[in-house]
């Protein structure tokens, strides 16, 4: 992955290769998973993150594993908040 591009949040990922491909509504969803809208709203927009239940519950709708929306969350979060300036000498040397 080149280094200057943020991965992809789990929203867009849950938008675009999942909710519309399978015409499903946020509403839909949010029903299914018995979940309020808003949270799945707040994670399609960016806004939110997948935590661990949301991640089991999303995996059970699409068969996927919630490892599949952790990493996807993780890797988005790691880039997003890696710390500007000087690099920090490692502890253990």
């Amino acid at each position: 992955m080149p280094e200057n591009r943020t991965p992809t949040h789990p929203g867009e990922i849950l938008l675009h290769e999942f909710l519309i491909p399978l015409s499903i509504s946020q509403a839909a969803l949010a029903r299914h998973l018995g979940i309020p809208v808003r949270r799945v709203s707040e994670i399609v927009h960016n806004r939110r993150g997948v935590e661990a239940k949301t991640a089991w519950l999303l995996a059970q709708a699409f068969g996927t594993t919630p490892q599949f929306w952790v990493n996807l969350q993780v890797a988005h979060d790691v880039t997003i908040c890696k710390p500007t300036g000087e690099p920090k000498p490692p502890l253990c040397s």
